[in-house]
């Protein structure tokens, strides 16, 4: 059988924008949604199992939520250093290397004895997946053209957004046959043929020239792992005395890291892009709007089980409408934002957003189910506006030789906005245990408002 065409171009570096053939780019493609989608999957695919876990490995429920926060900090952590790495070495080493330990990592789950062992394991498996997550964006700016790089962004957004709604669906019919080591084994297979996919279509790029700051790197995952573990604190209503701890430790790394890099051309905490209006603008929308998300999909639970009597069955059925038409509108929008400002799609989006949730926060006592379906696919509509256009503005306000870094921000603030709007809902339930729900849902829209605003602001800078 003859080799690839591509394996010219992986000894020769791909320049940015030019974009690979079609037969090409649909393989370069497939080999990157299927390691967004398992590393996506991860991260909501344990939760339906963690009573499972704990009675089998005989640990306490409170224990086992450490499968599900080693694999969050480890990928927080590794998301920054691994996109700067990604900018020096190229895209494509960071990717192939970390389908290679995600996939290794998920037999190390599935083969899991003990508790300590799946905690170390989910660490790994999260440092592979940070390895996919940090540079998926910048890779798609060589398999896609510019022109063309909308399209592309879509197509993410909708494998994101089905592997974040898929998650309890797919758990629930793996256990119904299989234990819960299945979770993870399934990973094996699919992440081999995922891994041949990608030494066999991804494109090469050129490094940057600099060189790999270890100690920065240190300082950036301890800044981000100890930020979003105080905000988890929080929203958990740990002592005092731990978040306070916590907070400081992040503030002290934060200091630290924008001392040590301050002058540098590519810093791992890209105050260099966010120093551009477009990209600040881009990414202060995209904190505020995914910690709209996360307050309302951490609150509607208690508002839809506690006020309104839905079993938890129907409590996810009820909100998978807004993950759906996530899924179902990211492509269309990605393509739109190929033709038309992202500062207009993005806004707009994120007013019918602010407007769902209103409509959410003032449901009547006793809603129909159709009642609340609507609304959240209202909301899911104005997010799935917002998220594919948004993405392509943080890629295309960077240059070219610092895709990397723009690729981890995307992932970074994705993570800072869910931390945050997870911490606030706590806020909100210390306020008002009976109207806490509530309080959370008037937040997000506010949030969602404010979003609206940066958005539109865009338009200004052309």
């Amino acid at each position: 059988m003859p080799a690839p065409r591509l394996s010219f171009s992986l000894q020769h570096p791909l320049p940015i924008g030019q974009g690979l053939p079609a037969a090409d780019r649909r393989r370069a493609a497939l080999a990157v949604m299927l390691g967004v989608c398992m590393a996506s999957l991860d991260t909501a695919i344990a939760n339906t199992a963690l009573p499972a876990m704990a009675r089998d490995l005989g640990v306490s429920e409170a224990d086992s939520i450490w499968v599900i926060s080693a694999y969050q900090l480890a990928m927080v952590g590794a998301l920054l250093p691994l996109a700067s790495l990604g900018e020096i070495i190229g895209y494509r080493r960071v990717m192939v290397a970390g389908m290679a330990l995600f996939t290794i990592a998920s037999l190390a789950c599935g083969l899991s004895p003990s508790l300590p062992w799946l905690v170390a394991a989910r660490v790994a498996q999260g440092l592979g997946g940070a390895g996919l997550m940090a540079v998926n964006i910048a890779m798609l700016r060589y398999i896609y053209s510019d022109r063309m790089l909308g399209a592309g962004v879509g197509l993410n957004s909708l494998v994101v957004g089905f592997s974040f709604a898929a998650g309890p669906t797919v758990a629930s019919l793996i256990l119904t046959v299989a234990s819960w080591h299945w979770l993870f084994l399934i990973n094996v297979p699919v992440g081999l043929v995922a891994l041949r996919l990608c030494l066999l279509s991804l494109p090469g790029n050129s490094g940057s020239g600099h060189r790999f700051d270890g100690v920065a790197a240190l300082f950036a995952a301890g800044f981000l792992t100890l930020l979003v573990f105080a905000l988890n604190e929080g929203a958990h209503v740990a002592p005092p005395r731990m978040i306070a701890i916590s907070a400081v430790a992040a503030l002290v790394c934060l200091l630290v890291l924008l001392r040590r890099q301050a002058g540098h051309p590519a810093p791992l905490l890209a105050v260099d892009l966010l120093k551009r209006p477009m990209f600040a603008l881009s990414a202060a929308t995209s904190v505020c709007t995914f910690a709209t998300q996360s307050l309302a999909f951490v609150s509607l639970p208690f508002l839809l089980q506690n006020a309104m009597g839905y079993t938890q069955v129907q409590t996810g059925f009820l909100i998978t409408p807004w993950p759906v038409l996530v899924a179902a509108l990211g492509p269309v929008a990605g393509r739109l934002s190929d033709r038309y400002s992202a500062g207009m799609l993005a806004g707009v989006g994120l007013a019918v957003l602010a407007a769902g949730m209103v409509l959410l926060a003032i449901l009547p006592a006793n809603p129909g189910v159709f009642d609340i379906c609507w609304r959240m696919a209202l909301c899911g509509a104005g997010f799935g506006f917002f998220q594919s256009p948004n993405v392509r503005a943080l890629m295309t306000s960077a240059p070219p030789a610092r895709s990397g870094g723009a690729s981890g921000m995307v992932g970074t603030v994705r993570l800072l906005g869910q931390s945050t709007g997870a911490a606030l809902v706590a806020a909100c339930f210390h306020a008002s245990t009976a109207q806490g729900a509530l309080l959370a849902l008037w937040l997000g829209a506010a949030f969602a408002a404010l979003a609206s605003v940066a958005s539109f602001m865009r338009l200004r800078l052309g």
